[in-house]
């Protein structure tokens, strides 16, 4: 399967290690040079420094062709942004994003995009925790 990743930080260099070795083609994008030294050393894929709301940057990375794209960067703009563009400019079956914002991740899922709230994930497994 062929993944085009938006934000090389600890979640996305680990997601980006994880989907390499299990087989897939797998590109990650970051505004930063920097961030790719969070890649594993075994890391086989492409990485560009770009912002992924480009859509030059996109096509570099191969979004006319990817089966799925995520965006992880810090900012909910940025990455609600990048998801609706890969996916009703591209035409990528599968967009997934990463929405702190609760509220914010509850409508741009009713929108057609897969997001996760990592702020709501925490709060109920903390939840469990404290109950359980």
């Amino acid at each position: 399967m062929k993944v085009v990743i938006m934000g090389c930080g600890r979640v996305g260099a680990r997601l980006a290690a994880q989907l390499d070795a299990a087989g897939h083609s797998v590109v990650i994008i970051d505004l930063n040079a920097y961030s790719f030294r969070r890649l594993s050393q075994t890391y086989k894929g492409k990485a560009i420094v770009g912002n992924g709301i480009d859509t030059e940057v996109l096509k570099k990375a191969g979004i006319e062709s990817a089966e799925v794209f995520i965006a992880l960067t810090q900012g909910d703009n940025r990455n609600i942004m990048a998801s609706q563009i890969a996916k009703h400019i591209f035409n990528v079956p599968r967009a997934i994003c990463r929405i702190y914002d609760p509220l914010r991740q509850e409508l741009f899922a009713t929108l057609g995009l897969e997001t996760i709230s990592p702020t709501t994930i925490f709060a109920d497994l903390l939840q469990k925790r404290v109950e359980g």
